[in-house]
């Protein structure tokens, strides 16, 4: 099966195990989807991930969901930036999410990261997903 759009395949994927009340999601492994997975676990959204090889050589990330008094910790998330239209922010323009209770995960030169730690190190970039 060949999926356009990658990133967007890992968020849903997320977002349906967690309604779903799943403890583990596995999507594909890609250097990018590592990085959010990093992210995500950095800022409390899931627990751990980690990365399995499998058979033919294909490597999975392996994310392990987080919840609270049974609902998802992930209340919301949603992909911003596509294939077809990309989304690319100024430092200042970087949108705040829920009033800064939620955040926008950014590709940066220096990395994924956070918008706080964007805004603090003065960078912009490609707006990837928001995050509730």
């Amino acid at each position: 099966m060949n999926i356009q759009d990658p990133v967007s395949d890992m968020i849903t994927r997320i977002r349906n195990a967690q309604k779903a009340n799943k403890e583990f999601v596995s999507v594909s492994f890609s250097n990018l989807k590592a990085s959010i997975s990093y992210v995500l676990k950095e800022e409390g959204y899931i627990k751990n991930f980690s990365i399995n090889r499998k058979k033919k050589n294909r490597s999975y990330i392996i994310i392990q969901l987080k919840y609270f008094n049974g609902n998802g910790v992930i209340e919301n998330i949603k992909r911003v930036s596509k294939p077809g239209l990309r989304i690319y922010k100024k430092k200042d323009q970087i949108p705040l999410i829920m009033e800064g209770l939620g955040i926008v995960i950014i590709s940066t030169s220096q990395g994924v990261m956070t918008d706080r730690k964007a805004r603090k190190n003065g960078l912009g970039g490609e707006i990837i997903c928001y995050v509730s």
